[in-house]
């Protein structure tokens, strides 16, 4: 989403930078790789000196893969972190710039049918075959890796909230009929694309939620970041736009016929979504007088109706994936760090 009047409504995935700390002067201070990611019981810090890491997925064979956007000089990167916590580029060059204070570039990537799909918010799904890559071949060239535009067909279409057609495809998942459904972080939409032929649709248009404070606009967006599917129906978690009311968000579901409702509501803007076999969402914080709070996202198990609180103090989290029942991989990007969280 091609930036907004922060007062009315988020912009596209560095909504998350631009409301925290952009507006502030800067990129925020807890960025920084000389901030420590969040210790005590129950979190590691497996890897640091990611640049600005978004995405997160593995492989079949339980390797790291992380999706990391940049710092605007066209230098974003796809990674494999190692078991010694040893950062090792395997894609590299994807354009990676600066727009009104973002920085803009890659956003997730998911492994399905052998292919690496990595999202990036101009629009573009590449499609990289990256199985046999080992430790120590060199890294592929962006430029090599074939792509469908999917912006272009989304920012066309009717969407009830997307009043600039604009589109940034965020997250994505394999879905019914084996297709894949991704969320668009700009056009508030859940695109799908029909496996084989690669024909998209606009699956579900988002709804956003009615103001509950007397700062900023009627409506507030609700930006979906996360969507998953547990076998019946699509879950998707959502960021709220200005003012990033806490304890607002909702989770949505969407049944196949793209019939959106309510999961549940009541958490703090959303990064992500998983299943254990349950829905666990990572939150990325609160907002607060200067900007998103620093280390005030959590990891919540969603037991419908009630909450379970796996793990606090995460610094600005932005993927999850899990590692077995009682354990994930957490990006935070606000230490430019891989966490391994324990419950």
């Amino acid at each position: 989403m091609k930036n907004k009047d922060l007062r009315t409504q988020t912009t596209r995935h560095y909504a998350l930078l631009v409301a925290g700390g952009l507006l502030l002067g800067g990129l925020l201070t807890s960025c920084q790789d000389e901030v420590n990611a969040p210790t005590g019981p129950g979190v590691v810090t497996l890897a640091r000196g990611l640049i600005s890491p978004l995405g997160l997925d593995t492989d079949a064979s339980g390797r790291v893969w992380v999706a990391e956007s940049g710092t605007g000089k066209n230098d974003g990167r796809v990674s494999i972190i190692s078991a010694d916590g040893k950062i090792n580029p395997v894609i590299t060059g994807f354009d990676s710039g600066i727009f009104q204070g973002e920085v803009d570039g890659l956003s997730h990537l998911l492994f399905a049918d052998g292919v690496l799909y990595i999202l990036h918010s101009s629009g573009k799904l590449y499609k990289a075959s990256v199985g046999s890559f080992k430790i120590g071949d060199p890294p592929l060239l962006a430029k090599d890796i074939p792509f469908e535009d999917i912006g272009t067909f989304v920012a066309a279409q009717p969407a009830a909230d997307n009043p600039d057609k604009a589109s940034h495809p965020y997250e994505m998942t394999i879905g019914p009929s084996g297709d894949l459904f991704i969320a668009d972080a700009a056009a508030n939409v859940i695109t799908r694309r029909v496996k084989g032929t690669g024909a998209l649709s606009i699956f579900a248009n988002i709804p956003g939620i009615k103001n509950p404070t007397p700062v900023g606009p009627p409506a507030i967006q609700s930006v979906p970041t996360g969507v998953v599917y547990d076998g019946q129906n699509l879950l998707v978690s959502t960021l709220l736009g200005f003012p990033f009311p806490a304890g607002n968000a909702i989770v949505y579901q969407v049944t196949p016929a793209g019939v959106v409702s309510v999961y549940q509501s009541g958490f703090n803007s959303m990064t992500g979504i998983d299943l254990n076999p349950g829905p666990v969402v990572l939150e990325y914080g609160t907002f607060g007088a200067t900007g998103w709070t620093p280390s005030t996202g959590r990891l919540v198990r969603v037991n419908k109706p009630g909450t379970t609180v796996l793990a606090t103090g995460l610094n600005l989290p932005t993927a999850l994936k899990k590692i077995n029942a009682n354990s994930y991989y957490v990006i935070s990007l606000g230490d430019n760090a891989l966490l391994k969280v324990t419950f």
